[in-house]
């Protein structure tokens, strides 16, 4: 199966949140108890039991009072991604042959590095301190089904498929680039702008901390070497000089000087 995205038209959005909805549905998870602070933004950011969610945008416009810009906040899927550069536990985050980036909850070891390693700020942590996000519906789409929230958008605003494919529709409805098509290798979650990303949140240009990408080719490599020869050098001395013994210490002998205490049995004879 060739790669997969999903992208987004926020033009298409109505802010009826039925992906969230529909996401929150597919993977069991439970409701969120929110407050109106002001905003219409519901839930105010992402959690470890919200994985998509509506960024609700207003700014003046020429036309009315204010302006809503739509648009849906969740995991990018980048080719080129930070979270797995920088992530501490084999296995804890992976790609599959669609191109998402999909966590193992079983295998988090929680240590929130992933969190600095995104560019996007999406990695969450839930009560039992391991990683959630979006994975695409990663056990949909092998059975031929698309991503719960593209499934049930209203407006058409999420589409999925080949990406190829998507790319060349994005461009025949007159968004001559594509947000992702080219960032971070090429994002797994697409977005089809016709004003400036920074009007919806998001950066113009996205890429990793410099630090990660350090991390990545020189101290990470370097750990596993340091590791590498430790146990190298462990089994050198094992299988040459022998698991460490203890030497057998001599019985103590009896000190001649001591004195012995006599029994309160002895001392009524020695009266009589």
């Amino acid at each position: 199966m060739g790669k997969k995205s999903i992208l987004i038209i926020p033009e298409r959005c109505t802010g009826c949140r039925a992906c969230q909805v529909a996401c929150k549905n597919w993977n069991d998870l439970p409701a969120l108890k929110t407050k109106f602070t002001g905003s219409f933004n519901s839930p105010t950011d992402l959690t470890a039991v919200n994985f998509n969610r509506i960024n609700f945008t207003e700014i003046p416009s020429e036309k009315d009072p204010i302006r809503w810009l739509f648009v849906s906040q969740r995991c990018m899927h980048c080719t080129d991604a930070g979270c797995m550069k920088i992530c501490s536990t084999p296995g804890a985050l992976t790609r599959n042959s669609e191109g998402a980036v999909v966590t193992d909850h079983e295998k988090c070891s929680g240590c929130h590095l992933c969190i600095a390693g995104c560019p996007f700020n999406v990695p969450r942590y839930g009560k039992d301190g391991k990683l959630a996000k979006c994975t695409m519906c990663a056990d949909r789409i092998p059975k031929g089904l698309s991503p719960a929230c593209v499934h049930t958008c209203p407006p058409k605003a999420l589409t999925f498929g080949d990406r190829d494919e998507l790319i060349a529709s994005a461009r025949k409805m007159g968004y001559p680039v594509i947000y992702g098509q080219m960032d971070l290798g090429g994002l797994g979650t697409m977005i089809a702008f016709k004003d400036a990303p920074n009007l919806y949140g998001f950066e113009d240009k996205p890429h990793i901390n410099h630090a990660i990408i350090f991390w990545h080719k020189f101290l990470k490599p370097a750990s596993w070497l340091g590791i590498g020869g430790m146990t190298a050098l462990m089994a050198l001395h094992y299988f040459g000089i022998g698991p460490k013994t203890e030497k057998e210490e001599p019985e103590e002998e009896k000190c001649l000087c001591q004195v012995p205490v006599p029994s309160k049995e002895e001392g009524k004879h020695e009266t009589q």
